[in-house]
Formats: structure tokens, C-alpha cells, sequence
């Protein structure tokens, strides 16, 4: 059967219908995992919830639950402090207040979380993240990322995502959404808008001025949040040479310009020294990947701002190849990139966490932190990059990265001091977003 020739709709139209799409799923979800969260949420379990109410009535609105968290240990990022005995409440998904026992007023008959025996944080940020279905959505809050940054997907399903988070947000990370990847070859990516279709006829590529610019615009009228592009070829992909350029300073100035014109930051795919620098000097807003930075580019983004997401966890996981070539890149690019990331904290070039997950395959962004205090960063500054750190990074940093008042309801529970053993970030026992207990 043949479809019956009619032209495209507006970008516009297309724009509603992703978001009508994203409301429609999360209406028709919303009971499932209202119900899932409340089944979690009276079972039993090491962090002990008393009551499955508050899930019940939280579980699907945009506004959260109500919860008090109480009786562990409130670990502060921002300041370093520890707070014994605490207790933290939640109303409506935000954080009313937060403090040692006593010393907060608990609303009365709220359900309570028995944290006892557990360290409490805010729930943690992947600043790198590629989230193209529900079910990788669900996997990364799960483990513990209640926030995120796309690293762009094919078809603008992160914009979905996100919108999912804001209906339903025990479902899905608070995602920033990057829209498709501003690259070369834009392959099958030409369907995901009409606006984008003929730039398939392009005999370079995405390389001119207009071209750039035509992914960007469309983009933004998608509703992005960020653009994401790259400056050189894939790590992950044996027939590629990650240290080769895609795009020269000039093209990604063109980019940052578009981008900058609706106030709108730009993350860079990038691995040689040269293909980082020009990045860096274009304008971007972070730099990511990024092992064969070198000291004068570390130097200008110390002196600019810019942010490095090394995504360590992808580059280990490389290394981890069942492909020669790509086991052989990691084994090589992981002690460069752990080298790099520390002389930028040294440095003060400000850091976030990312775990570059994509292809179905969630990963955890505690497995992150525990790569950035392998570097060489202390815990606290490890657990900073995600949480207060990668919080800045997205512009979220007075709702994200902390549990105090105004702040998200957003937590982590883990059975021990992360101060001693990071690694416990990788397994949190619960995960609390918008004041539910997932």
C-alpha cells in the first residue's frame, strides 16, 4: 500500500504533537507507575517506608509526593556538612525543610521513611545521558540520577522524556533535553522533522553556515534546552578516528552564534588537543570527552567557565570491548583522560558528571563518581560533580543538588558514609524522586 502524498506538517504542529504524545503517554503510564511506586513503596525493604499513601497520591502529578525522611545521615555537598539523627520533609515534592531531629517541625501523620542506618543525599545528576525510551528513563532514576542532561537522541525523544518527567516524575529523570545532534552526517536523523529533510541532499553534509544553522533553529523550535555537536569523529565506533576533526573553529562559532542568539548553551563532542581547544575558544558552554585536553585549553576554560564532562564511565567501558580496536582505545584513553581530569580540577576548571549510557544499556552515575575519585578528586569533590556541581552545569542549581529548603525532593539513600567508600553511589538502597519512594 502506498501512502497518500500530503505535505509535512509545520515544525510547529510537530512540536504539539511531541508534547501532546509525551502528555498522552504519561496519562496512560501514570496509573502503572503510581501503582508500582506504592507496591515499592509498602513493601518491605532496608530503608523501611511505613506508609504506601503518599506515594499513592504523588506518584503521577506534576507536583510530587509528601515524605519525611528520618533518622539518617544528611550529607550537604555544598558545604561538606553532616547532620546525625536528620530529618528531611517533603511536601508536594519539594523540600520544606531539613535538620537534626528535633530541630524540625514534622507535620503530623505524614508518612515517614525509617532512614536509620543509612546516609541520605540529594539525588544525583548525569550531565551526559542519552535517553531515547521510557524503560532507560525509568533505569536511570532508578539508580539514582532524578536529574539529567541529554547528550541528544535520534528522534527527539529526550524532548518526550522530558516532558514525561515533568507529568509523572517518578518515571523519569528532570532531563534537560539537547534535541539531535548538530554533526556532519545527520543519517536517518533527516526524518525526525520536515524542516530537517533537505539538508539530506547536501553533497558535504551539515557544513555550511546555513546548514548549521538549520539544525540549530530546528532544534530550538523542537524546544531543546541545550544544543549538542561535535568537533571530532566517535570513540565508540572501531572504524573511526576519534582524533580526527569534523568541524573547525569557524563552523562551531556558527553553532555557539545560532545557539546564543535564543540564549541557549552548547556541549561539544570532543577528544584531540586541537579539536578541544578550538571547541573551547568557539564559545561551548562544556566540553565533553575531552582526553587529550591540553593545559592552555584546561587554562582558558578556568578562565571562561567552561565545564568538562569527561564521561570516564564510557571511556572505561571501552576498555571493556569485546573489539580489539575498542578495547585497546579505552585501555589508552582512560589513564590520559583520568590524568586530564584532574590537573582541570587543580586547576579549577569546574567539573560534572556524566555517564555517556546509551543504546539501552543504563549505567549507573555513581560508577562516574567512583571513576572522579579515582582520578585523584577527594569524595566530597567526587560527589560534587553530581550534584552541585553537574546542578550549575544545567542552570538548576537552586532546585538541584541539595536537600534543603526550595529544593527538589529528590533523594538518595545508601547504607554508608560515601565519605569512606564512594562506591556505595553505585547501589543506592532507595531512590526518592519528587518526594516518592521508587
Amino acid at each position: 500500500m502506498c501512502l497518500e502524498a500530503i505535505p509535512p506538517p509545520s515544525p510547529s504542529v510537530t512540536r504539539r504533537g511531541v508534547l501532546a504524545g509525551a502528555a498522552a503517554l504519561a496519562g496512560t503510564v501514570a496509573v502503572s507507575g503510581t501503582a508500582a511506586a506504592a507496591s515499592s513503596a509498602g513493601a518491605a525493604s532496608p530503608a523501611g517506608a511505613t506508609s504506601s499513601a503518599g506515594a499513592a497520591r504523588g506518584g503521577g502529578t506534576p507536583a510530587g509526593g509528601d515524605l519525611v525522611i528520618r533518622g539518617g545521615t544528611l550529607l550537604d555537598p555544598a558545604t561538606g556538612e553532616v547532620t546525625e539523627n536528620a530529618v528531611v520533609v517533603i511536601e508536594r515534592g519539594t523540600v520544606r525543610a531539613a535538620g537534626r531531629e528535633g530541630s524540625v517541625a514534622v507535620p503530623q501523620g505524614a508518612e515517614t521513611l525509617d532512614a536509620h542506618g543509612h546516609w541520605v543525599l540529594p539525588g544525583l545528576v548525569d550531565a551526559h545521558i542519552h535517553l531515547s525510551t521510557a524503560a532507560e528513563a525509568r533505569d536511570a532514576v532508578r539508580q539514582g540520577a532524578t536529574s539529567a542532561r541529554s547528550g541528544s537522541t535520534t528522534f527527539y525523544q529526550d524532548i518526550a522524556v522530558r516532558e514525561l518527567a515533568r507529568h509523572s516524575p517518578a518515571l523519569a529523570p528532570r532531563l534537560t533535553a539537547a534535541g539531535v545532534f548538530v554533526t556532519p552526517d545527520l543519517g536517518d536523523t533527516v526524518l525526525a522533522d520536515p524542516d530537517l529533510t533537505p539538508l539530506a541532499r547536501l553533497k558535504d553534509g551539515v557544513r555550511s553556515a546555513e546548514a548549521l544553522r538549520r539544525v540549530v533553529e530546528v532544534n530550538l523550535a523542537r524546544g531543546a534546552d541545550v544544543i549538542k555537536t561535535r568537533v571530532n569523529e566517535r570513540a565508540g565506533l572501531p572504524e573511526q578516528d576519534p582524533l580526527a576533526q569534523v568541524y573547525s573553529y569557524e563552523q562551531l562559532a556558527e553553532i555557539v552564534a545560532a545557539a546564543r542568539r535564543r540564549g541557549k548553551g552548547v556541549l561539544c563532542h570532543s577528544y584531540s588537543e586541537q579539536g578541544c581547544h578550538d571547541a573551547v575558544t568557539a564559545g561551548i558552554r562544556s566540553l565533553e570527552h575531552g582526553a587529550f585536553v591540553g593545559e592552555r585549553t584546561l587554562r582558558e576554560m578556568r578562565r571562561r567557565g567552561t565545564y568538562f564532562t569527561p564521561t570516564l564511565t564510557a571511556i572505561a567501558g571501552l576498555a571493556e570491548s569485546t573489539n580489539p580496536i575498542l578495547a585497546e582505545r579505552g585501555r589508552t584513553y582512560l589513564p590520559v583522560l583520568k590524568r586530564a581530569v584532574l590537573a582541570a580540577h587543580e586547576l579549577g576548571v569546574p567539573l560534572a558528571a556524566g555517564t555517556d549510557s546509551s543504546g539501552g544499556t543504563v549505567r549507573p552515575i555513581g560508577r562516574e563518581v567512583e571513576l572522579m575519585r579515582a582520578a585523584g578528586l577527594s569524595a566530597l569533590d567526587a560527589i560534587r560533580t553530581a550534584t552541585t556541581g553537574a546542578a550549575r552545569l544545567l542552570g538548576v542549581d537552586r532546585t538541584v543538588g541539595r536537600l534543603g529548603r526550595g529544593y527538589a525532593g529528590d533523594a538518595i539513600l545508601v547504607p554508608g558514609d560515601p565519605l569512606t567508600d564512594v562506591t556505595l553511589l553505585k547501589r543506592p538502597t532507595r531512590v526518592i524522586r519528587a518526594g516518592v519512594p521508587l
